[in-house]
């Protein structure tokens, strides 16, 4: 019998962030998924952007749902909270403990199967609620656990590997999150790297509803000619919009660019940002303008990445239902139940 393990102790020349920690504290276990698949490629910059932003892993709470993506978050963060729902819940879950805690991070990692289909209601009343999230969906258009059918967000017209065409419309996940009022809107590819990394750092500090629809190819399933999510096709179509760099408001900013226009955006924290745009005509700032210049490259068989949507005046649940500064769960007796005479005082001011 094989074990899969990682040693212990680090290498003492690994190179600690500011709060203490090196790049395999914020590892998990050892990944028991396909080699190559590319959802361990989003563990990698899950991983790499909680570092670099310099988060404690115990101020995370990560959750998920059923499926092939679900099982990762076993694989990063393994000193975080964790909760791993029933199929297709965790939006709910997820809302649950944001509005008993809203001092953690909260990371919700899905699939395209566990989002666009049995899940689909859940994630649409997460965006249209504004949750403060960084929802990801690991999505390769097939069900990788029970041996490749299409899953919802496939293309009409791909191919599965026995050759079987797809005929049904496609859920798009992203042009759902545009309408249902997502402050933050983002597509990428699991073999992008540097484009993946600061898109992941924006997300987690952004304040609000943000999400990210992240192609990420199933090697065993997916990936073959005739996928329209597979590396070759991917890497063939991408039309990137922009290229991102995140600096947190501790970090002074240095960094230097090729010429093109740049914008910068300051987010609720303090964060900043700096959006590279590749195509000079597109609006990061236009809720239906992106929508509109997505649904036109995907007619030409284009899959857009970069940062699609912001809002940097994000506001969340907490705002919209003005619950206290103080997370619920702290809250005493004596703040729920303040007593006879404030009761009096409500009731008649209704008088």
């Amino acid at each position: 019998m094989t074990y899969l393990a990682k040693p212990k102790f680090h290498h003492p020349s690994l190179v600690a962030n500011k709060v203490g920690y090196t790049r395999r504290d914020y590892e998990g276990r050892i990944s028991t998924l396909c080699a190559g698949c590319g959802h361990d490629s989003i563990s990698a910059a899950i991983i790499e952007a909680c570092w670099e932003l310099d988060i404690e892993p115990h101020r995370v709470a990560k959750l998920s749902g059923i499926g092939c993506s679900s099982k990762t978050p076993d694989y990063f963060l393994g000193a975080s909270h964790g909760f791993n729902t029933v199929h297709g819940r965790m939006p709910s879950v997820l809302t649950g403990a944001n509005l008993a805690n809203r001092d953690l991070l909260y990371l919700g990692i899905s699939g395209d199967g566990d989002s666009a289909s049995i899940g689909l209601g859940q994630f649409a009343n997460a965006m249209r609620r504004g949750v403060n999230m960084a929802y990801i969906v690991e999505n390769n258009g097939v069900y990788g656990l029970t041996k490749g059918q299409f899953s919802a967000t496939a293309d009409r017209g791909s191919k599965s590997k026995k050759g079987t065409v797809n005929r049904d419309n496609p859920v798009d996940l992203v042009g759902l999150a545009l309408q249902l009022g997502a402050t933050y809107v983002a597509r990428s590819f699991s073999g992008d790297k540097e484009q993946l990394v600061p898109l992941i750092k924006g997300a987690l500090e952004h304040g609000g509803a943000a999400f990210i629809d992240i192609i990420s190819p199933c090697v065993t399933f997916n990936n073959h000619s005739g996928s329209t999510k597979s590396y070759d096709y991917v890497r063939a179509h991408n039309e990137a919009v922009s290229r991102i760099d995140f600096m947190p408001q501790h970090s002074e900013i240095t960094v230097t660019y090729p010429a093109g226009e740049t914008i910068e955006v300051q987010q609720h924290d303090g964060s900043i940002l700096r959006l590279r745009k590749l195509h000079p005509e597109y609006d990061p700032t236009d809720r239906y303008a992106a929508l509109s210049y997505m649904n036109e490259h995907h007619a030409r068989g284009e899959v857009v990445t970069g940062l699609l949507y912001l809002d940097a005046v994000a506001s969340d649940l907490h705002t919209s239902l003005n619950t206290s500064d103080r997370p619920l769960f702290r809250l005493q007796e004596q703040d729920l139940c303040p007593g006879s005479a404030a009761l009096e005082k409500i009731n008649a001011a209704l008088r």
